[in-house]
């Protein structure tokens, strides 16, 4: 008798068809998250090269002009620290570049023997120098040339003007975020504290695409839908149930710190726990006027300008934006007039998505660097600018972030130390906030 005749040799047999493809499917789905992990993730170290042939990611760099804001060229530059020695020259700009294998502590050394005929360092002016890395890749080192005391009051005041540069690049960056935070809260009332996870997302889904081998303008493309695509399936899967059953917001709230911690392990758990470089992450600064900034700021800072701006123009001339304004300002009230109010909120949710990612990779390039919790680094920032502006408030989101992100960078010019320069942007937070409790666009409101 053949057992494959019989029905219990057939469902033996459908049995060993479903497992050899799930087999299958499984050793697929492994296969490409193995292509797709990044470097790091690889079982076995790789060898470490030479500093001849290494591109480090870490940098130490500077302008070089003398008292008349000169450019001095092919002046030597020294940066040491234990076994490792880097050498540099100054470019006909005065700028010159160090990579590092890492971040630490490290003797900087300018060669006075190479400067130019009558030019020699200020009065003062120590050398070699120790300096020391906090919380970015990047470190500036400055030598003075001159008169002393009238050539440092100038380092000061270009140091002031770059500072705040870089601040009006981070706050709009910061924007990017913020806007999306507050409308959400404006159409749902939910303070999504997975919204730092949403910033992450973009910055590690761009080195994801990148390290599959797509075109870097496509991973970018990509990456800002994959946040959108994010938002509605948080809005869809999530959220949209809760609000037809009714829960309140503080349940909801704690809801979005439990995605936050599950989203950000997850992505540690494929992504890796270490620091990685999107591509052109590391750049040398260009002088525009008296401003000295990196290409990518000043990107990030275009970049910025002109998304908000769409999204102004949007709220402020579309029926699509009125309709959103309408939402947010009395849900009920827009359900009765007609406006689909689901369709708004999800929509808000993929705009927020979008702006969220987008804003990642701009802060993964100014900071520079991806990693599983970049996010969440800056999430209190971001509910800083949305709250100083007035919650669910577009506009005083994007002015709440702007004052941050000055704020911010500005702390560090006036002698406060760069591991506290965020307590620095949280404190005026709280000034303002005694003063204004409905923030600076809020509006105020009657409680009880």
């Amino acid at each position: 008798m053949n057992l494959r005749s019989t029905p219990q040799g057939q469902r033996a047999g459908k049995r060993r068809g479903l497992l050899r493809l799930l087999g299958a499917v499984s050793a697929s789905v492994v296969a490409l998250l193995l292509v797709a992990a990044p470097a790091t993730q690889a079982a076995s170290p790789s060898p470490t090269p030479s500093p001849l042939n290494q591109t480090f990611q870490n940098n130490i760099s500077g302008f070089l002009r003398d008292d008349t804001r000169a450019p001095l060229a092919d002046v030597t530059i020294t940066a040491k620290k234990g076994d490792f020695t880097g050498t540099a020259k100054s470019s006909a700009n005065g700028s010159w570049n160090i990579g590092v294998p890492e971040q630490g502590t490290y003797t900087v050394e300018l060669d006075e023997s190479t400067l130019p005929e009558g030019i020699k360092l200020a009065d003062g002016q120590e050398n070699p120098r120790d300096v020391t890395f906090s919380q970015t890749s990047n470190l500036s080192v400055i030598f003075a040339f001159g008169k002393g005391i009238v050539v440092q009051q100038q380092d000061f005041g270009q140091n002031l003007l770059n500072r705040l540069v870089a601040g009006l690049s981070f706050g709009l960056l910061l924007a990017l975020a913020s806007v999306g935070l507050s409308l959400i809260f404006g159409t749902t009332g939910l303070t999504n504290f997975a919204h730092g996870e949403m910033v992450t997302l973009g910055a590690v889904l761009v080195f994801g695409f990148n390290a599959l081998g797509l075109p870097f303008w496509l991973a970018l493309i990509l990456s800002v839908a994959g946040g959108g695509l994010f938002g509605y399936a948080q809005d869809r899967g999530l959220w949209r149930p809760l609000r037809r059953r009714g829960t309140g917001l503080v349940p909801m709230m704690i809801v979005s710190i439990g995605l936050a911690l599950a989203v950000r392990y997850v992505i540690q758990f494929y992504f890796g726990g270490a620091t990685q470089q999107l591509p052109y992450a590391q750049s040398p600064e260009v002088q525009i006027g008296p401003v000295s900034i990196s290409p990518n700021n000043l990107w990030s800072l275009g970049i910025s300008a002109v998304v908000i701006a769409l999204i102004g123009i949007v709220l402020l001339k579309t029926r699509l934006g009125k309709a959103t304004r309408a939402v947010a300002d009395n849900p009920a009230l827009a359900a009765a007039s007609g406006i689909d109010v689901d369709a708004v909120i999800r929509l808000v949710w993929i705009t927020g998505g979008m702006l969220a990612a987008l804003g990642g990779i701009l802060w993964a390039y100014y900071r520079p660097g991806v990693t599983f919790d970049m996010g969440s680094a800056i999430l209190l920032l971001i509910f800083a600018g949305v709250t100083l502006g007035g919650l669910g408030t577009v506009f005083g989101a994007l002015i709440g972030s702007i004052i941050v992100g000055i704020f911010v960078e500005l702390t560090t010019v006036f002698g406060l130390a760069a591991d506290l320069k965020y307590v620095g942007a949280l404190f005026i937070m709280i000034v303002v906030l005694l003063f204004r409790p409905q923030g600076i666009l809020g509006r105020r409101e009657r409680v009880g």
